[in-house]
């Protein structure tokens, strides 16, 4: 019997070798960088995997489509924030929102920069970079690096270990999987403390 990860890596790489898998992964790294809660990277990792050849494009086409969903999400911010604050804190985010507004006060564009390549919530910085009025040009400079540098690493890495990855990818993706998930979990706790 198939876990939860075995079966979500499957259904990606069904997903990778299809004819659309870009515009696949554009619309999902746009959607992730404003409101939706699936990073690209569960995407571009098989999809560099199984077309390594491509790993660059798929890389840039994550980075470019998710700087403009991080726009969104500061336009939401900007424009929109008492309209979304209700979404935001049902998703559990509020705390993370809050957090986010004190450190653009004190750090700005590299709150943006390490925000984009770590595996904290992009969508709150974004919307709380706009929330916060901060420069639109720094924020797009700073989206670019961070996102680009954490896409084309695991682009990179992804397509360097190629089809010998694979097999050793397939056995242990169950305990990737919710080592990821526990990692996530200990990150949000840390964050609230």
């Amino acid at each position: 019997m198939k876990g939860p990860f075995a079966w979500l890596y499957e259904t990606v790489l069904r997903w990778a070798a299809h004819r659309h898998a870009a515009w696949y992964l554009g619309g999902l790294s746009f959607a992730e960088s404003s409101f939706f809660p699936i990073p690209p990277d569960v995407m571009l990792a098989p999809m560099s995997l199984a077309q390594p050849n491509k790993a660059l494009r798929f890389a840039f086409i994550t980075t470019v489509t998710s700087v403009a969903g991080g726009v969104l999400g500061y336009l939401i911010g900007l424009f929109a924030l008492e309209a979304v604050a209700p979404l935001i804190q049902e998703a559990g985010y509020w705390d993370e929102y809050l957090r986010a507004q004190e450190w653009f006060l004190v750090w700005g564009f590299w709150v943006v920069l390490v925000a984009g390549f770590s595996p904290i919530p992009y969508k709150v910085f974004t919307i709380a970079a706009g929330a916060a009025s901060l420069a639109l040009v720094p924020f797009i400079i700073a989206s670019f690096i961070g996102r680009g540098a954490r896409f084309f690493l695991v682009a990179l890495l992804v397509s360097w270990g190629g089809p010998k990855m694979e097999p050793w990818i397939r056995t242990y993706i169950e305990r990737i999987g919710w080592a990821t998930v526990a990692l996530l979990v200990v990150g949000v706790l840390l964050m609230r403390a």
